[in-house]
């Protein structure tokens, strides 16, 4: 408690006037945007297909851009912001409050900002990439402007220099030069080496914890068995299956030293869940059930019963697999409480996890149709670490405030938001923009 008073008392003292909510068009998408990296206002006036999102979802999951979140929305989303698109930009920053690039078309206008990136540098990148697509449409802009921003992360884009003595060899001068360039070249590779060997382990310790919730989950509904199937045998059989595949998920937890390696541990607690689950059916005088995917909501509730119609908040509805109760709830317009796991110090509904969590929850679903019945289930960042793309999240840890403007937390460099606004880009069509035209 006292610590969440020093963080309220902190905030007040950087942001003394709490923003106003914008209107209901930034304010729909910035809701979208809490669980999900990209978001389309149906009334947009480019608005995308539902698979072209999923396939810019995958983008930014698999690409290695960094907390990316894009939105396209109708043009009547400027009155909302001071009738620029760039006040529409700095407005979902500012609700979203989250360190990353943002990336908005509003009406026909494409505008780009990111305190991630130098000053100007996401602007840049969405002018270079609406030259190189024009008449291509925003679909395949976006695809290059989050590959862009991938390479600028990475430093792919700096050019090079030389320095000679006239014949084409270096001099003194450039001889150092090379030599304090090697050397900083080789501290920087052992810099990043020992930074991302430790969250390498953060995020293994995460993921564990989950599976180890998991495991403790199974063996206490197993022991509850135990004396009531000792006078049925054919419910001792499933209950003796449901042990060994206990057993198997355990030695795999003992095993694993990634996170990937901890799908083996899900697809035999998937296994024990069945079997525990036909036990029970059969002690209470039914039939084994059908082997069916887990219940999507949470996997600790065994096998699902049906397929229910579910959308997760500003997203795209699709077919999930639920168990009877969840099922019931979907269908009365209720919000069945998913599973939720710590990620980056916050819980998280798992299907919203970050990329690592992907092998774990796949686990569970891999056995019912693999990538392709995945691909249908999990939304943001999971979605790409569910079966490759094991990068950095799109969205999930990236959750923290600072470098922003008036919310800045401390620290300079960088970042186009608050102050002077850098967002580049252009028009969609017709006219102005300074980025081109399509």
């Amino acid at each position: 408690m006292k610590r969440l008073l020093l963080l309220l008392a902190a905030c007040a003292a950087v942001v003394p006037v709490p923003a106003a909510r914008a209107g209901p068009i930034v304010d729909k998408a910035v809701a979208a945007l809490q669980s999900s990296p990209v978001y389309v206002d149906p009334g947009a006036d480019l608005a995308i297909s539902s698979a072209d999102q999923n396939r810019v979802r995958q983008k930014i999951d698999s690409a290695g851009a960094g907390p990316v979140y894009i939105a396209i929305l109708p043009a009547g989303a400027e009155l909302e912001a001071g009738g620029s698109p760039d006040g529409v930009l700095q407005a979902l920053h500012d609700a979203l409050a989250r360190k990353g690039t943002y990336a908005a078309v509003i009406g026909r206008h494409f505008r780009a900002g990111s305190d991630v990136l130098a000053k100007g540098a996401a602007g840049r990148l969405a002018t270079e990439a609406l030259d190189a697509h024009r008449g291509q449409g925003v679909t395949a802009t976006l695809l290059d402007f989050i590959d862009r921003v991938a390479t600028e992360r990475s430093g792919g884009t700096s050019g090079g220099g030389g320095d000679g003595n006239g014949d084409g060899s270096p001099g003194a001068g450039g001889s150092s030069l090379i030599v304090l360039l090697v050397a900083g070249g080789l501290i920087f590779l052992v810099f990043r080496g020992v930074r991302r060997r430790r969250q390498n382990q953060a995020e293994l310790a995460e993921v564990r914890a989950a599976a180890h919730d998991d495991l403790i989950a199974l063996a206490d509904d197993v022991q509850k068995l135990e004396q009531p199937v000792e006078s049925n045998p054919q419910a001792k059989a499933q209950y003796t299956q449901a042990l060994d595949s206990y057993e198997k998920a355990t030695g795999s937890y003992d095993r694993a030293t990634q996170p990937r390696q901890l799908e083996a541990v899900t697809t035999a607690l998937e296994e024990g869940r069945y079997h525990m689950t036909a036990a029970e059916a059969v002690l209470a005088g039914h039939q084994p059930p059908e082997r069916r995917a887990p219940c999507f909501f949470d996997p600790r509730h065994g096998p699902s019963t049906r397929d229910v119609e579910w959308a997760p908040p500003g997203g795209t509805a699709r077919k999930v697999p639920a168990c009877e109760a969840d099922a019931q709830a979907v269908e009365r317009g209720a919000e069945p409480a998913s599973r939720e796991v710590m990620a980056g110090g916050r819980m998280v509904p798992y299907w919203s996890a970050p990329p690592y969590f992907g092998p774990w929850a796949g686990g569970y679903f891999m056995p019912f149709g693999g990538a392709g019945f995945l691909s249908g289930l999990f939304v943001g960042e999971l979605l790409g670490g569910a079966y490759g793309g094991f990068g950095y999240g799109s969205w999930g840890g990236a959750g923290t405030p600072g470098g922003f403007g008036s919310w800045d937390s401390g620290g300079g460099g960088g970042g186009d938001f608050g102050g002077g606004m850098s967002f580049g880009g252009g028009d969609f069509g017709g006219g102005g923009g300074g980025g081109g035209d399509f």
